[in-house]
Formats: structure tokens, C-alpha cells, sequence
């Protein structure tokens, strides 16, 4: 038990270090492991309420709302019913889900449901309305249950040592905030980082689950969160995001930009992968760059999307990732913004049904593409602007 006083006490020293945490808390001195319940809060960072992040607004403020195949939405609506009902915020959804659910038959008016039972509020990130949307795919990978030539990468599973600590557990103001470290005699330090689980190889105490033929493939495989994997006899194994070593984010992108190895508009990911392609011997310093490093579980295969944090399957181009803290897990969300690399509008009704380590903030989203090439190319070169409403029930409405 004092270990794992020590463990919680200590590992507050690794917020700034947790992408699920908001950065840079105060750190704080922990008395001996005894008096470990009575030490010192931080003082979490000063962040909007979240009712004054939204505006309720009119129908007919919301850009091609009218113009939208809502129909298209029902059933993505319906899935997030059933991911709200086991979430926090379930019981304020729970008369309309029922609703929705009596009112699910052939020749369903979508829109009509959703002005009778819903009112549209208007995001704001505390600067305006106007925020960035990016894009996410399901990506296709070649690989092998056994290490062969050519199929050496490999894709691990969580790691027996890695820590995950639910901060609330001694402080009830860090709901929701967890941290991952690992022992070390009666210290909890930060989980190891790309570059020291990429030198541990083998020795780390994770089982490996697949060896693909790509670094950047399954670089991007752990950006994206999700994937199937084509074995040599034609099989699919499909992996899902797992758990994370706890270390910020990095883009890649970014840091060749500052480096001065591509322009600004060039940091797309097919931009990255022409770069790798052109300098293998530099590839892992680059990726080393990014001290984040992702583990996957294997799903049962299917034609479904693949799973997002709320639970359910994800719907190609009518799910989006959000930050939770302004969007609620499973909300509706009117989406107005443009399609890759251009300026035709992709204003439509989307469901906030995923998160991501770097969607941070209120007019934030991530949207998904789908699975395959032809996702992957929509989303590598999604980087546009855009303006959010979420649409919520009376119940949940805000205060």
C-alpha cells in the first residue's frame, strides 16, 4: 500500500508530460508517503466554463443546414445513443434517445426530429467562432505474425510495466486525469519515450502483435489510432488504439518546417512520406522527434468502422474526433467548414463520437475519412477552417 501511496504521490511530476492532462500544472513538493493524502493540490489550469463556450443560436443560423442529407446522419445518431448511454453525461440524452429509438422507421424525417428535440449552440473558442478541422483515416498495412525479411517493424501491445494512475483517487479535482510512468524502486518516472522503447527492442517487456514492412506507415498507424493489417496469406487483423506512453505529441510535420527540410504547405502526410522515402538514413531521428509512442490491441475483423472513444464504430465522413472538455462524448455536431485544399463548403451533420491526444480546444475536430488510399489522401490534406454547433437537449443544456 505505501508503494502505491508513493506511486500516486510522486507521479504528479509526470502532468506536464500526459497528453490527457491540460500542460504545465504547478508541480508540488509531496510530504513523506504517510501524509501522502493530505498533500497540497495543484491548482488546475483556469479553463472556460463550459456554458460559455456556447451560444444557442436559430436553425437557420447554421450554414447549409437545409442543404445536409440529415437521413444520412439517423443511424450515426442512433450509435451514439447507444455509446452515451454508459457515459457521465448519459441521463441528460436518455428521453431522447428513447425517442429516437420509437421514431427509428422507414421514412424517418432525420431533420425534423432533431429541430423538435434539439437546440443548435453556436462554439466559441474564447477568440471567435472560427477554429481548425483535420482529418483522420482508417489506414491499410502490409504485414506478418513472424519476423521476416521485410517485415520487421514491429507493433506492440501494452507493455506489462507501464503505469496507468488515476490521479483522482487522492485528488477529486483531477477527475478524469491520469497519468503513465513506471516503477522504479518506489519512484514512478515517465514511461519510456519512442526513442528509448525503439533502443529497449525485444527487451521490452511488451508482446508484439504484428511485424509490418513500413516505419511511416506505422508511424502514421499510430497517428491515426486505428488500422487493419493484410497478412501474407490475404488475412486482416484489425488493431485499435490500445494505451500511450504518456509523452506529449510531437508533429513531425512541424519540426521538418523549423528545420527548414519542407515549406509550410508541404507538411502534409504525403508530404512526410515523400521526405522519408528520400532520406531513409535520417527517418529515425525524425520520428524519434515525436517522444509519443502508441500501443495497439487486435479487434475482431468487420466491415464496420473501427472503434472510437465513445465506444462505438466510427461512420466515414459523419464522425468526428472533439476535445471533450467543450463537446460532449457523442453529441451531435453541425459542421461548417471546407473540403481538402479548397474551397468548396463540406457544411453536415457529424457526430462527435472519437477524441484524439491532439485535439485540443473548443472549435476543434478531427474529421473521419473512412478506410483505405483514397481516405488517406482526403485526410492528409485536410487542414482547413471551420465553425462548430453542437445541438443538445433540454436536459443538457448549459447553466
Amino acid at each position: 500500500m505505501r508503494k502505491i501511496q508513493a506511486a500516486l504521490c510522486l507521479s504528479l511530476v509526470l502532468l506536464a508530460g500526459c497528453s490527457t492532462v491540460p500542460p504545465t500544472p504547478p508541480v508540488v513538493s509531496c510530504p513523506p508517503c504517510a501524509a501522502c493524502p493530505t498533500c497540497p493540490a495543484p491548482t488546475p489550469p483556469v479553463t472556460p466554463a463550459f456554458s460559455r463556450t456556447l451560444t444557442l443560436v436559430n436553425w437557420s443560423d447554421l450554414p447549409g443546414w437545409t442543404d445536409d442529407d440529415v437521413n444520412a446522419a439517423w443511424p450515426v445518431f442512433l450509435q451514439s445513443c447507444r455509446g452515451m448511454a454508459s457515459k457521465a453525461h448519459g441521463p441528460a440524452w436518455k428521453r431522447v434517445c428513447e425517442l429516437a429509438r420509437a421514431a427509428d422507421k422507414p421514412g424517418i424525417d432525420a431533420r425534423r426530429f432533431f429541430e423538435q428535440h434539439l437546440r443548435p449552440y453556436a462554439i466559441s473558442n474564447g477568440e471567435g467562432g472560427s477554429g481548425m478541422v483535420t482529418g483522420y483515416y482508417e489506414p491499410l498495412l502490409r504485414g506478418s505474425r513472424v519476423r521476416t525479411k521485410g517485415f520487421e517493424q514491429p507493433v506492440r501491445g501494452v507493455p506489462d510495466d507501464l503505469l496507468t494512475i488515476d490521479l483522482s483517487a487522492v485528488f477529486p479535482e483531477l477527475k478524469d486525469k491520469r497519468v503513465r510512468g513506471r516503477l522504479e524502486g518506489n519512484k514512478v518516472l515517465p514511461y519510456w519515450s519512442r526513442a528509448e522503447i525503439s533502443a529497449k527492442g525485444e527487451q521490452l517487456p511488451a508482446k508484439t502483435l504484428l511485424y509490418v514492412d513500413d516505419a511511416v506507415e506505422l508511424f502514421f498507424l499510430q497517428v491515426q489510432g486505428s488500422g487493419r493489417v493484410r497478412l501474407p496469406d490475404g488475412s486482416m487483423v484489425r488493431l485499435n488504439y490500445a494505451d500511450q506512453n504518456g509523452h506529449p505529441y510531437q508533429s513531425i510535420g512541424r519540426v521538418l518546417v523549423e528545420r527548414g527540410e519542407l515549406k509550410l504547405e508541404e507538411a502534409s502526410m504525403q508530404g512526410i512520406q515523400a521526405w522519408a522515402r528520400a532520406n531513409p538514413a535520417r527517418l529515425d531521428d525524425l520520428l524519434n522527434a515525436n517522444p509519443s509512442y502508441v500501443f495497439f490491441r487486435e479487434q475482431p475483423n468487420s466491415k464496420e468502422g473501427p472503434v472510437g472513444a465513445l465506444g462505438v464504430p466510427l461512420t466515414a465522413e459523419r464522425s468526428i474526433a472533439i476535445d471533450p472538455r467543450s463537446v460532449p462524448l457523442g453529441a451531435p455536431v453541425f459542421l461548417a467548414t471546407t473540403r481538402p485544399n479548397s474551397t468548396t463548403p463540406l457544411n453536415r451533420l457529424v457526430m462527435a463520437q472519437d477524441t484524439g491526444g491532439a485535439i485540443k480546444g473548443a472549435v476543434r475536430a478531427d474529421f473521419f475519412w473512412g478506410f483505405g488510399k483514397e481516405a488517406g489522401e482526403q485526410a492528409g490534406r485536410m487542414k482547413q477552417s471551420g465553425r462548430m454547433w453542437v445541438l443538445l437537449p433540454p436536459e443538457a443544456a448549459p447553466k
